[in-house]
């Protein structure tokens, strides 16, 4: 028994598209392709994975259960890839990170410096970005890594990990907003007035349920933008705190509001249908790699 990568890959989209069909468009791949693969894994496992008694095939006891062993294989997968790319030695010309307003380290300008000594002649590109616009610079191939605020779920394509930095995020308002007089500030208070809201290119009509949005919101695809609109008292807004203790120059006050401030996991993602090189694959290790 020894399933291919490729099998593994059909079946996890199959999983998560909901059909062969979405899967092998998801994949490139004509839906034949992605039904023998499949069909090849369940010989190599020796048990069946969908019922396709129905028009659409369902997963199985055993489906299930496996299902969710698949992210494991698959992150031992790029972890292979990575160590041979390094060994191989054939080093990429460009690495891009994503980055979110979410990540700051104490350790980071250290890792570029090594990186600098390290690969003298590489080209490195950062770009800043939030939430599902950084996932989809991944998925493109625009960026190679990307740093975000923590998800619950990616597509079965994204590689990720949890890195040891989190985030601490607040509600911060101008110093002359009406908020900032309240000694406490409740849901019902935040109601009342603007939400200035994150959002993001892809989809600029997503809205976070956890924040409470009075009539006529505004919107930023970044925090830094969102903090501006703050200091000179459009609204109020959810802020990571090292940017506002950097940037804000104590003009803006925070909001003493009950669950606040909250502190945020941060992700690393990768796509698995690029194999990360050898200058990519060491930014990853030392990310992961980096204390608190």
């Amino acid at each position: 028994m020894n399933p291919s990568p490729e099998s593994l890959q059909a079946f996890a989209q199959a999983v998560a598209q909901g059909s062969f069909s979405a899967a092998a468009r998801r994949l490139g791949k004509s839906q034949s392709t992605v039904s023998e693969a499949i069909a090849r894994l369940e010989i190599d496992l020796g048990v069946t994975l969908f019922d396709r008694s129905g028009r659409q095939p369902r997963l199985t006891e055993a489906g299930q259960v496996l299902a969710g062993r698949v992210e494991q294989v698959l992150a031992a997968s790029d972890r292979l890839q990575r160590v041979a790319a390094e060994l191989a030695g054939g080093r990429e010309a460009r690495v891009t990170l994503g980055l979110s307003d979410a990540y700051q380290s104490a350790g980071y300008e250290a890792l570029l410096a090594e990186m600098a000594a390290r690969y003298p002649d590489l080209e490195f590109e950062c770009l800043l970005a939030e939430r599902e616009d950084l996932i989809e610079l991944v998925d493109e191939g625009r960026a190679t890594l990307a740093l975000l605020a923590a998800r619950e779920h990616y597509a079965p394509e994204l590689g990720w990990s949890t890195v040891a930095e989190r985030a601490e995020f607040a509600l911060f308002v101008g110093q002359d907003h009406p908020l900032a007089r309240l000694p406490r500030v409740g849901v019902e208070d935040l109601a009342n007035w603007r939400l200035l809201a994150l959002s993001t290119v892809g989809q600029p009509e997503a809205r976070d349920d956890a924040l409470p949005a009075g009539d006529g919101r505004w919107t930023a695809p970044n925090y830094l933008l969102l903090l501006e609109m703050a200091v000179h008292g459009f609204g109020w807004a959810e802020l990571p705190r090292w940017l506002v203790d950097g940037y804000a120059g104590g003009r803006l006050r925070e909001l003493k509001v009950t669950g606040w401030p909250r502190t945020q996991a941060v992700d690393i993602i990768w796509s698995r249908r690029r194999p990360l090189g050898p200058a990519a694959s060491w930014m990853l290790e030392r990310l992961l790699a980096q204390s608190p």
